[in-house]
């Protein structure tokens, strides 16, 4: 039980440490220009015309690292830095959310899935921790609250290995398009699959992290019952 207890405290560490690279070389990448002076709003309208996508609309929103694809209005949503940057971090991240478009037009599978989870994890994720504690103090005269809550995390971790593939293949769509379009030189290639390389393995290490914790809760269900 310790082991695995000390399995998901490395993995917080190694996350945060993610966490600060992945910032670190967004900072240093959004100092490199590309081509053209296109911004991450023209490379984004760009890349979802191109793949025949009229009906998405690319907004700006308040935040660092906020950007993400709504799928419920159709909205490719970059943050400032994103939005108005012309540089090679905001054409991968504005390329990255693009890839999200397209797999929601083209019907791409694992983005279908985890749509269906959202409404679950929302649920799952604002009442599992307190039904864990519950748990935990109550194991041994209420076991099956531990239960449910075991169960309730089990779909958040669902939800992040479902997110790998998802990322993953949006990270590609971006890399394949920003080659094909020439948006970027070689050097700035290798930029942008840096970028989203990081960005990747925080969703690895997220997953790992609450796959680790969801071991310990059973443990911990399976040692005190």
């Amino acid at each position: 039980m310790i082991g695995a207890y000390l399995i998901g405290i490395l993995f917080a560490i190694a996350g945060m440490i993610a966490s600060g690279v992945l910032k670190s070389k967004f900072r240093k990448y959004s100092k490199i220009p590309v081509a053209g002076g296109l911004t991450g709003r023209d490379i984004a309208e760009r890349m979802l015309r191109e793949n025949g996508i009229h009906d998405v609309q690319v907004i700006s929103v308040a935040g660092q690292l906020t950007d993400h694809y709504n799928p419920q209005n159709k909205t490719v949503n970059l943050s400032e830095g994103v939005y108005n940057s012309n540089s090679i971090a905001a054409a991968a991240v504005a390329a990255h959310e693009c890839g999200h478009a397209v797999q929601h037009a083209t019907g791409y599978a694992w983005l279908q899935l985890r749509s269906q989870l959202v409404p679950v994890v929302s649920v799952a994720s604002q009442l599992v921790m307190w039904i864990i504690l519950a748990g935990i103090l109550l194991i041994n005269t209420f076991p099956s609250l531990m239960l449910i809550g075991i169960v309730l995390f089990a779909a958040t971790t669902l939800f992040s290995f479902v997110t790998l593939p998802v990322e993953f293949d949006a990270s590609r769509r971006a890399i394949v398009w920003l080659n094909n379009s020439s948006v970027a030189g070689t050097m700035e290639m290798g930029y942008a699959k840096d970028a989203l390389r990081w960005a990747a393995s925080t969703y690895v290490v997220a997953a790992l992290g609450s796959l680790a914790t969801l071991l310990y809760y059973i443990m911990i269900y399976t040692s005190r019952r």
